[in-house]
């Protein structure tokens, strides 16, 4: 049942309940978790790994690479890659696969007001 099946669009507990309950708003839900849920365990086994080699591969983290640029400064560097391309990845994802579902649920709620207000 939808929000827009009763008409309930006043912001009552009774209207997010029923969002809640969509069938829009678990498949919205859905996609959100099937995407942040594996990236952050991700990035949690990549960033446990830098700091356990930090900790344990002393000799691994400390091979010079060029100069004095060494495989830690570099993993340490991609730490930071990591980060920005985890952001890129969740906008374009957001862009593309939540915001139609979320816009979509947003005029089913909106839209019974905007007709009582004309």
């Amino acid at each position: 049942m939808s929000p827009t099946d009763s008409g309930v669009s006043d912001g009552s507990p009774d209207t997010w309940e029923q969002v809640q309950e969509s069938a829009e708003f678990r498949q919205l839900r859905h996609r959100l978790r099937s995407f942040v849920f594996p990236m952050t365990a991700l990035f949690l086994i990549w960033y446990l790994l830098y700091v356990l080699l930090a900790d344990y591969a002393h000799g691994f983290m400390s091979t010079k690479i060029a100069g004095n640029f060494t495989v830690g400064l570099l993993f340490g560097l991609l730490q930071f890659v990591s980060t920005f391309l985890i952001t890129w990845l969740y906008v374009r994802y957001a862009n593309r696969r939540l915001d139609p579902l979320s816009q979509r649920i947003r005029e089913d709620i909106e839209s019974p007001a905007a007709k009582e207000s004309e």
